[in-house]
């Protein structure tokens, strides 16, 4: 792809992947699921585009549903922004997955969450005391009610949820790569195929 057409390409798969996370956000949110559903876009850019474009998506995303829908979006920006980082550094390990290596999403799922489930529940023990828009608050407070702190009840009530979370998101991000790999092989794994075909043309034109 030309790189005039790149920049381009990039403002659209931002676009796309914000209004992707509003629409699962909105959803999830909607029906009261114990799931966001809204980091779908966040985590495909993160691996098209890097981590820093990883970021943008959750941004854009959770100040026009914070504006919209649900005020408590604005508090978890952060959260957003740590899973674009997160994502986009382990992008290589997410571009690798495939239907016979489906268990490596497993672990690589506890990875990318747990950085941002660590945020996420110091923010809603601390600023909300355990109480939320999400459908999990219910989880939450029932945990709570039985003894557990209310701090101990956040965090795990919330790592279960973003765990599930994440390996769904993650398995639809690995199942459309290979779509964006045809369609746009700028973006999917650019650096990489890059090295390897200036690699390679170094060695044809060596050879002639």
């Amino acid at each position: 792809m030309k790189r005039s057409n790149a920049k381009p390409l990039t403002l659209c798969v931002i676009a796309f992947s914000a209004a992707l996370n509003l629409l699962g956000g909105t959803l999830a949110l909607a029906l009261r699921l114990p799931v966001y559903l809204d980091s779908f876009g966040t985590m495909l850019t993160a691996v098209l585009l890097g981590p820093a474009a990883g970021m943008i998506p959750g941004i854009i995303s959770g100040i026009v549903s914070g504006c919209t829908s649900d005020v408590y979006a604005f508090f978890y920006l952060p959260v957003q922004m740590i899973l674009g980082l997160v994502c986009g550094l382990c992008a290589r390990y997410v571009r690798s997955l495939n239907r016979r290596t489906c268990l490596g999403l497993l672990p690589l799922a506890a990875v990318i969450t747990l950085p941002g489930t660590l945020a996420s529940s110091l923010i809603t023990a601390l600023v909300f005391g355990g109480i939320t828009s999400s459908g999990s608050t219910v989880l939450v407070q029932l945990l709570h009610t039985a003894g557990l702190p209310l701090t101990g009840s956040v965090f795990l009530v919330q790592f279960l949820t973003d765990y599930l979370d994440r390996i769904l998101m993650l398995a639809a991000v690995a199942a459309i790569l290979p779509v964006c790999r045809r369609a746009f092989p700028s973006l999917a794994g650019q650096t990489t195929l890059s090295a390897q075909e200036s690699e390679e043309r170094k060695k044809n034109h060596g050879t002639i």
